[in-house]
This record gives structure tokens, C-alpha cells and sequence, in this order.
């Protein structure tokens, strides 16, 4: 499978720049789900979602998804990776 990758950046309710990607099949050309995929990890952290726009979350690549990374992606349409400042 391959997976789209969209770098995304959204500032903590502590002033912290969070960074993570949102992963999605790459058959999907919905920037709104993804954005929504986004919202909903960020009110799940506690954060506040209505900062998340196209500008902070960007198209980044496609690359091939190992399985266990494709079993997510199927289950619930989206994976988050944590990359900085997520905690």
C-alpha cells in the first residue's frame, strides 16, 4: 500500500510547537478528511483543534507503507507518527 505522508505543525495550548505526520492512502485527495484526521488527534492531546489549517499541514511524499503501518491505515483510515514536542 502506499501511503501519503502530510507534514503537520500545530502550536500546544503551552505555547509548544507540535510536529507530527498524518498518514493516509494515497488514493485519497480529500485535504478537508485529512485536516479533519488532524482536528481529531488534536482534541484527543487536549489541544485546540481550530489551529490546524492547510498551511500548517502539507503534502510532504508518498512512500510504501510497511504491513503493520497498512493494517492501521485500513482499520481507521489515518495513522498520526509523533515526531516532536506530541507528549
Amino acid at each position: 500500500m502506499k501511503i501519503a505522508v502530510f507534514d503537520t505543525y500545530a502550536r500546544r495550548n503551552d505555547g509548544l510547537l507540535m510536529h507530527f505526520d498524518i498518514l493516509v492512502p494515497a488514493t485519497l485527495n480529500d485535504q478537508e478528511a485529512v485536516l479533519n484526521y488532524g482536528r481529531k488527534y488534536l482534541a484527543g492531546k487536549g489541544t485546540s483543534e481550530d489551529r490546524l489549517t492547510t498551511r500548517e499541514c502539507r503534502f510532504c511524499h508518498i512512500e510504501s507503507a510497511p504491513p503493520e503501518l497498512e493494517a492501521i491505515v485500513n482499520r481507521d483510515s489515518y495513522s498520526i507518527l509523533e515526531i516532536e514536542n506530541c507528549g
